[in-house]
Order: C-alpha cells, then sequence, then structure tokens
C-alpha cells in the first residue's frame, strides 16, 4: 500500500459507536468506509435465506469464500450487495443479530473473510485517498501496519443504552433487557476469538462512555490528526 494512503483502523464491542463514529470521520476526512463486521452479517444471512445450517462450519466456509459480495465505500450511503441483491436493511435485522456470532466465531471462515477485507482496505484507499475500515480484528490482524489503529469503548451500561435506543427508540428498563443478550452475549462469543477487550501494543484507546455522538467523533478525529498528520486532507 502506497503511504500516501491514509488507513484509519477501528475496533471495539458492540454498542460502543464504532460503526457510526467511523462514518462520519471517514465522512468528514473525504475518505472510504469499510464495515466488516457486515461482511459476516451477509455471510450469516445467505445461509439463513438458504438453509444452511450454521453449525456445518465447512459448508458455511464454502459460503464465505464463494459468495458474491460488494461492500460499499461510501461512508454517507453503507450498501452491502450480495450477487446484484441490495441486502443492507437484511442483514441487520434481529433474526441476523441473534446468530450471527455463529458465523464469526467459525474459525474457518474468519481467514477467508480477513483476507478479503485486506484486499477492500487496499483497493477502497487507492480509490479514495483513504479509508477507516472498522469492525473485529481490524487493528490486530486485518491492518496491524495501518496509521491509526484505535479501541473504541464504552462501559456496557452505554452500549446498551445506545443500542436500546437504536433498536427500540428508547433506553427504558424493558427495552434495555431485550437488547442486553445482543451486546454481552454476542461479545463474550466474539471474545473467543478475537480481542477487542483491551487495546493491543500500538493500539489507541478511545472511550466514549462520558461522550455524546458529536464528542466522540471529535474525540477520533483528534487521535487520527495526532497520529498522521501529514495525511489528513487539508
Amino acid at each position: 500500500m502506497s503511504s500516501k494512503h491514509l488507513v484509519i483502523a477501528v475496533d471495539g464491542p458492540s454498542g460502543s459507536g464504532k460503526s457510526s463514529v467511523s462514518r462520519a470521520v471517514a465522512q468528514a476526512l473525504g475518505v472510504g468506509f469499510l464495515d466488516t463486521g457486515a461482511m459476516y452479517r451477509a455471510v450469516t444471512w445467505w445461509c439463513l435465506e438458504h438453509g444452511i445450517d450454521l453449525a456445518d462450519r465447512q459448508r458455511v466456509a464454502e459460503v464465505a469464500r464463494d459468495l458474491r459480495l460488494e461492500m460499499g465505500t461510501d461512508p454517507s450511503h453503507p450498501s452491502v450487495r450480495v450477487g446484484g441483491r441490495e441486502i443492507e436493511d437484511d442483514i441487520r435485522t434481529t433474526q441476523v443479530s441473534e446468530v450471527v456470532s455463529k458465523v464469526a466465531t467459525n474459525t474457518l471462515v474468519r481467514p477467508i473473510l480477513q483476507d478479503l477485507q485486506r484486499e477492500l482496505v487496499r483497493r477502497i484507499a487507492s480509490e479514495t485517498g483513504g479509508v477507516v475500515a472498522e469492525g473485529r480484528d481490524i487493528t490486530t490482524v486485518v491492518a496491524p501496519d495501518a496509521d491509526v489503529r484505535v479501541l473504541l469503548t464504552a462501559s456496557v451500561e452505554a452500549r446498551l443504552r445506545r443500542r436500546s435506543t437504536e433498536l427500540h427508540g428508547e433506553a427504558g428498563a424493558a427495552a434495555v433487557e431485550a437488547t442486553r443478550d445482543q451486546i454481552v452475549r454476542r461479545d463474550a462469543d466474539d471474545s473467543t476469538v478475537s480481542q477487542f477487550t483491551e487495546a493491543a501494543p500500538g493500539v489507541h484507546l478511545v472511550d466514549t462512555s462520558e461522550l455524546d455522538f458529536g464528542q466522540s467523533v471529535e474525540a477520533l478525529l483528534g487521535v487520527v490528526r495526532a497520529q498522521a498528520p501529514d495525511k489528513v486532507p487539508a
């Protein structure tokens, strides 16, 4: 990858804001965006659509390898296509969210998608002048040589409130409990194959527990400006 391309890698637990904050940072910098978690969701959706048992690790890995997956790179309009069909909304359903960890923890699937993610990071950076790539393993496995590596985190309570508001429109006790499984259980599952609870050496920790969305975006931009001042667009 040419040294002129700005590569920002953002990792973090569910509900930390890494997707929305990363999109906003990509927009602010005028670079491309890659949501790697959506790739696992796309494989999950395809398997559900075609009646493939997610416990069949080899078959799911074959799907990951053969899937005609197209990832949109515009942070203002994220898109995911499979075989030309737009599935951005389909992969965000509760049905997919409840079982995506079965694909994300499949150790036969992960290397396949990680190789594709490396390729996409290079291509997007080359085409747009930079990329903000977010998701599990980005800072340590997919792009350990990124210009900026950040672990975006928040307390469990903050993450539950945010995801509850996103899914249910409010963060009352009932809504929070309805969301707990997607946050706590999924993080516990994913942590068996990916380290995202503590910042690895060279990875900057940004805690957004007490920050609103705008402040979280500025916090990440501040790290980018400090770590890659020569590559930040004027």
